[in-house]
């Protein structure tokens, strides 16, 4: 990304320079720059190619996605962002709430060994309801369930999963 805005601002200058005023440059750049995170942002959604080598291939995130839907989503959302509006407070019982997995929560704090723990134990020794998926999935579908959703990782957070030692 910092590499497209420098190519455009470099671009820029070399065209205030053969005439176009700087005004006119500025404005357009601005608009190639909206359009650039628009689009990031509308891939990183859809879980298009990211620009980081990730762990998993297309071929597990697409069984993630099925087996997330089937076992996942009713309590994370669909797209692992979530259903409740302030995953850090307290339901009624005094459980938390399951959070997002989209990144925009605390699950990329965690190596994978400590997802599939919680994948296999639920989440009742953390304080949430989560039922244990030891006997229900198979190792293959719980990395696939973790592919699926850290697909929606941007890659400045995958990269800081990956720097805190992520993939142990």
């Amino acid at each position: 990304m910092k590499h497209k805005i420098f190519s455009i601002l470099l671009v820029s200058a070399s065209v205030a320079a053969c005439g176009e005023s700087v005004s006119d440059t500025v404005e357009r750049n601005r608009s190639e720059i909206a359009i650039t995170e628009i689009d990031f942002a509308r891939r990183s959604a859809e879980g298009e190619s990211q620009a980081t080598a990730r762990w998993y291939s297309a071929t597990q995130v697409s069984l993630g996605k099925e087996v997330f839907a089937q076992n996942c989503a009713e309590c994370h959302g669909p797209r692992a962002g979530g259903i409740v509006e302030d995953w850090r407070q307290r339901l009624d019982d005094g459980s938390f709430p399951p959070p997002p997995l989209d990144g925009s929560a605390h699950a990329w704090h965690h190596p994978t060994s400590m997802l599939l723990q919680v994948i296999n134990n639920g989440g009742q020794a953390y304080g949430g309801n989560m039922p244990p998926f030891v006997d229900v999935l198979d190792y293959e579908q719980k990395l696939a369930a973790i592919a699926y959703f850290q697909n929606f990782w941007t890659d400045e957070i995958y990269l800081r999963w990956e720097r805190m030692g992520g993939t142990n």
